[in-house]
């Protein structure tokens, strides 16, 4: 069963290829034109959001250089203690909204400190699959459509992110 699976994985990419030439050959679409014509504006939209993305990136760095992430992930802990939420938790759920590769990287810790069965890789592989890079999203999409006000965008954004982080712990805890 895993060999066929693996084998129609391979082949998805290059029949949505085929299918896309097909739909848009029968549909009178020049492809290729389309294609380069999206190409084209391919630069223009990362120069768009460069510098959404420079400012993130910085601002990351300074927030993790500066200490100030420490002092918030033992904050966090210390409030919550009562509820026996390992403190890598804090750490993924503070990070995860900042920064995908960070994320990575910190769950790739975790697993190799705390061992991949344990339940603080257990509570951050959860918070993986279900939190968003926030600020990163953000930078992208208001970047592309050069949004300069985003008002109320980022504290819903935020809210959003606890609310699913808070799941996450409570679904880990009731399967692990």
């Amino acid at each position: 069963m895993i060999e066929k699976i693996n084998y129609l994985s391979l082949l998805i990419i290059p029949l949505f290829i085929l299918f896309t030439l097909l739909y848009g050959t029968a549909h009178k679409v020049r492809v290729y034109d389309s294609f380069v014509a999206g190409a084209k504006e391919g630069p223009k939209i990362v120069l768009n959001i460069f510098p959404y993305l420079l400012a993130v990136f910085v601002a990351i760095k300074g927030f993790q250089g500066s200490g100030a992430f420490d002092y918030l992930r033992d904050g966090f802990h210390r409030v919550f203690a009562g509820f026996d939420i390992p403190i890598e938790v804090f750490s993924m759920a503070i990070i995860k909204p900042l920064s995908g590769s960070a994320s990575t990287a910190l769950f790739t810790d975790i697993v190799k400190t705390s061992g991949p069965d344990s339940l603080p890789a257990k509570m951050t592989a959860v918070i993986m699959g279900s939190a968003e890079t926030t600020f990163y999203v953000l930078a992208v999409y208001l970047g592309a459509v050069n949004i300069k006000n985003s008002r109320y965008l980022v504290p819903v954004c935020l809210i959003a992110d606890c609310f699913g982080i808070v799941v996450a712990i409570m679904v880990a805890r009731v399967f692990f």
